[in-house]
């Protein structure tokens, strides 16, 4: 069973996630290449609501406690940003039933249940165990089965062990999650078999032999628009179509919490003389936190040096045009590369402040929130 994941990051919001052999080689499979679309839905939830959800789903990663214990072939599902959450469409039983799932690398479950009921088919079997986790924004409870899972036609899991919920809360909209972090995430979820983990979707796809790289490609454009169709989650691979130049490949942080999860070691700057923001910090890659989180002392420098006041409609960083115009890049330093945030990188897509409770024609919603005084950072998705 894989111990952990290794990262890759891009620009133009390309996200690879590869997870490693125990002794943290990728392994790699001669298989050809299959590529397979799945669909996309799209919800807003007013701002106020974002950035206490994003608060609090930061505290509650920062407060987990460590889990108990050739040609690729390639499968690229069409995901949905939903201004607060990636989402696809994922099939479960045969035939299989559709359900808009949530997806996550800050979790590594996979249930249904939360909007849809559940429909149990020929090929569903009970396990005897309970499954419970908690989010910052929510939690689910229910029970623990096996099934078919259809991420795409021909693209069939077999025996994929999922939640269905009894009870949850903070899902409203969708159907659940399908979880795709570190397969320890998992550990400790289920009752009685507290000491079990239960293998991702990701993990048991490589070992069905579907895909050839123990390996996830997320890619998802800026946009202007609640109802467009520009993301891409890849099993098994990277769409190279979705990027230029080389991708960039760093180690998981030793620093804990952040090594629990999708954890990398950064330093961000700002402008060309490079002025500190956060330095030698480690924070997570998370695709279930919509804005990007910085320590309360960096997002203070920030501010400080942006000249932008919180604006109390969206709970985000308001800036006047003239702060606009002098507004200068961001740069995160990450391994032996660095990744350039533009001005309009940092600011909320204007067209879609009045989805977030904004006023429609200011620069009224900076991409940054203060949380935790920890060094704590996700990186956005918009």
């Amino acid at each position: 069973m894989p111990s952990g994941l290794r990262l890759t990051l891009a620009l133009l919001g390309v996200l690879a996630l590869g997870l490693p052999s125990p002794c943290d080689a990728l392994v790699v499979r001669d298989a050809s290449r299959v590529t397979l679309p799945i669909a996309r839905r799209l919800n807003v939830t007013g701002s106020a609501n974002l950035v206490q959800l994003d608060q609090a789903r930061a505290k509650n990663l920062k407060a987990r406690p460590k889990a108990n214990p050739g040609n690729p072939t390639i499968f690229d599902p069409a995901i949905t940003n939903k201004v607060v959450d990636y989402v696809a469409t994922v099939g479960v039983g045969n035939p299989p039933t559709d359900y808009s799932l949530l997806i996550d690398t800050g979790s590594s479950n996979t249930w249904v249940g939360a909007g849809k009921a559940f429909v149990q088919t020929s090929t569903t079997r009970t396990t005897g165990n309970l499954v419970q986790v908690t989010y910052g924004s929510g939690f689910v409870f229910g029970e623990q089965i096996t099934d078919q899972v259809t991420l795409a036609p021909g693209f069939v899991i077999e025996n994929q062990s999922l939640g269905v919920a009894i009870e949850d809360e903070g899902f409203d909209g969708v159907d659940g999650i399908i979880g795709i972090g570190p397969v320890a995430l998992t550990c400790g979820t289920l009752f009685p078999a507290l000491l079990d983990c239960v293998p991702t979707v990701t993990d048991n796809a490589f070992t069905q032999g579907l895909i050839e790289a123990h390996e996830i490609g997320i890619a998802f454009a800026p946009t202007q628009s609640l109802e467009v169709t520009n993301g891409e989650l890849t099993f098994g691979g990277v769409d190279e179509s979705k990027f230029t130049g080389p991708l960039t490949f760093v180690p998981i942080t030793s620093t804990s919490p952040s090594s629990e999860f999708v954890g990398i070691d950064q330093t961000v700057t700002y402008g060309s003389v490079g002025t500190p923001i956060l330095s030698s910090a480690s924070g997570i890659t998370d695709t279930g936190t919509t804005l990007l989180l910085l320590a309360s002392d960096a997002f203070a420098t920030y501010q400080t040096l942006t000249g932008g006041v919180l604006d109390n409609d969206t709970g985000l960083l308001r800036l006047t045009p003239d702060q606009f115009t002098n507004l200068q890049s961001l740069f995160f330093h990450i391994g032996d590369a660095t990744f350039e945030f533009t001005p309009n990188a940092q600011i909320f897509p204007r067209a879609l402040n009045t989805a977030i409770g904004g006023q429609p024609d200011s620069i009224a919603s900076v991409n940054w929130v203060v949380a935790n005084p920890t060094r704590l950072l996700a990186i956005s998705k918009t």
